[in-house]
């Protein structure tokens, strides 16, 4: 199927006037939290790019991002972007932004392949955040403290949302876990990536699996990354390769392991090398922003991208992303949301 009622569903907040307050209060609330946890300046984004100067986002490298062409530059082609990861990192640079300040801003996307179900969209919107950080900083206590003061922002625009609306009660544990992708294979070595995801969120309810992108013991990554923005392939301080992960947070009404951000401590030059050889990319170091990374004239960061339809999804006790933002929807998810009373934007 791909709409997934469950049993007994209804819009906690009873009508789209009230939901549509919800998601202003959410937004509202957590860009505050975020730009505060990690004294973050909110920047202007832009919808696309030009496409061939390594900016865009290649996502997992198979996604076809949306082109055009553009009559006053000759036709030269141009994408809209499917995420700011890159961009982010050579904004900072011009900005000749300060060690331990960043940037975060509005992203919207259209990602044409994206399946679509409860929870995916072909319209992407989130708030992209990147931040200054020291070499000496590229490293697992870093990221966990980062990851902690996310989550702590999240946790408090939950409680807001509760002050508002009793009817909405926190779920989430003070504590956030913390596991690397092998060990969560180590663990459930029978299921698939996303299964683990479900049993380690719904026994700790908020996880953070750390290394994505790497070949795990079984000769798979846990998920697809990009070589050229995550440092995937850095042996951390526990033994185990990768500076990055998921945010992962159990849904109540959904039932299941719910993906509401992706980050990591960005590529340095070594690790841009080694990752671009490993996915066979090595042709990418002619572009534009490769060239500049390799020759070390970009800031090392630390960022990532938090889903802000995902949020309001979460906080709001939705069981359909469509009950957040406008899209594009098929025959069937219309017909079967109609059927379950479910109004979708």
């Amino acid at each position: 199927m791909s709409v997934l009622i469950p049993k007994g569903y209804r819009n906690i907040l009873e009508n789209v006037e009230n939901t549509q307050k919800g998601i202003k209060l959410v937004k509202d609330m957590f860009q505050s939290n975020l730009s505060a946890q990690l004294v973050l300046l909110r920047v202007t984004a832009p919808v696309m790019v030009l496409k061939g100067t390594g900016i865009n986002d290649d996502l997992n490298g198979v996604e076809r991002p949306v082109t055009f062409p553009v009559k006053d530059l000759n036709e030269a082609p141009a994408e809209v972007v499917q995420s700011l990861a890159k961009w982010k990192r050579v904004k900072l640079s011009e900005m000749k932004m300060n060690h331990n300040r960043g940037i975060y801003t509005d992203m919207n996307a259209i990602r044409p392949d994206e399946v679509m179900d409860n929870i995916h969209s072909i319209y992407v919107d989130q708030w992209d955040w990147e931040k200054v950080i020291s070499k000496e900083d590229r490293n697992l206590s870093f990221l966990r403290s980062t990851v902690r003061r996310i989550y702590e922002a999240i946790r408090v625009t939950e409680n807001r949302i509760y002050v508002e609306y009793p009817q909405i009660v926190p779920s989430l544990p003070e504590d956030l876990f913390f596991i690397h992708a092998q060990e969560l294979l180590e663990m459930y070595p029978g299921l698939t990536p996303k299964e683990r995801e479900n049993e380690i969120t719904k026994k700790y309810k908020a996880v953070f699996v750390i290394g994505i992108g790497h070949e795990l013991t079984d000769g798979n990554p846990h998920d697809g990354r990009a070589a050229d923005y995550d440092d995937w392939s850095t042996k951390n301080e526990d033994g185990y390769y990768g500076l990055n992960g998921d945010l992962l947070l159990w849904n109540p009404v959904l039932q299941s392991s719910f993906e509401i951000s992706s980050m990591g401590i960005r590529v340095d030059e070594s690790a841009m090398e080694k990752q671009l050889k490993i996915r066979n990319q090595e042709w990418k170091k002619e572009l534009m922003f490769h060239k500049e990374l390799l020759a070390g004239n970009l800031p090392y960061t630390i960022g990532g991208g938090i889903g802000q339809s995902r949020l309001c999804m979460f906080l709001l006790r939705k069981c359909h992303i469509g009950e957040i933002q406008c899209s594009i929807w098929t025959d069937e998810i219309k017909n079967e949301c109609k059927k379950a009373g479910i109004e979708l934007m």
